[in-house]
């Protein structure tokens, strides 16, 4: 069942990876869009927050992984699709990811089980702004990973960046980034900036709905 975190601001579970929406009024963005098996269950939780697919102005990728960009077909074609520039290219198929590096390689394969989308994918980057939500690039678990934030909603999508694991904020494991040295220096960057956010949502676990800010300075102080 989806849950409510804040005000327009959704959590769906949908079986071991998170997607959210984040709503404005009329304005609603939807955060990652599952795995290609979860897509029942992306729109039983769509319906659950009390929308359609066609309600969706937009979706906002945190990155191209199979679990993460599953149901991007099932939104229309007027719907336009926000991801980074080496990641939206992938899911373009515009780039084949390599395959000497353990998460390149993934995604390689990974497209195999990808639909190219029917509707337009478009680039974001540093200091863009995508509906409510303000663009960070965060590479390292994969190398067009991004980071969105409204501070005004107290709220940053975290997308792989990070995950939850009983409590405890986690940094992308090595088995399954792209580069973990950058994984590492995204965190820091991303807490270096001090953001006043309560809500920390990320793609995987439960997310923290207080004090999301500070689990993400202690994080950072402990790499």
């Amino acid at each position: 069942m989806a849950t409510e975190l804040a005000d327009g601001i959704w959590w769906f579970d949908l079986r071991g990876v998170n997607a959210y929406l984040f709503v404005d009024g009329e304005d609603v963005t939807l955060i990652d869009a599952g795995a290609p098996w979860t897509r029942g269950a992306l729109l039983d939780h769509l319906d659950d927050a009390g929308f359609r697919p066609r309600d969706v102005s937009r979706i906002a990728l945190t990155h191209y992984d199979l679990d993460h960009v599953g149901a991007v077909n099932r939104f229309g074609t007027d719907v336009s699709v926000y991801a980074g520039a080496l990641d939206a290219a992938v899911l373009r198929g515009e780039r084949v990811p390599a395959l000497n590096n353990r998460k390149t390689a993934f995604q390689r394969a990974s497209q195999l089980l990808v639909s190219e989308p029917e509707l337009s994918v478009e680039t974001v980057a540093d200091g863009d702004r995508v509906g409510g939500l303000d663009v960070h690039e965060t590479p390292g678990h994969t190398p067009g990973h991004l980071t969105f934030v409204s501070e005004e909603r107290s709220v940053a999508f975290v997308g792989d960046l990070l995950r939850e694991s009983n409590g405890r904020l986690e940094a992308s494991p090595w088995a399954l980034s792209h580069d973990t040295g950058a994984v590492e220096s995204s965190i820091r960057q991303l807490a270096t900036l001090d953001l006043d956010v309560e809500i920390l949502a990320m793609g995987h676990g439960t997310p923290f709905v207080e004090r999301g800010a500070a689990h993400l300075s202690d994080l950072a102080g402990r790499l």
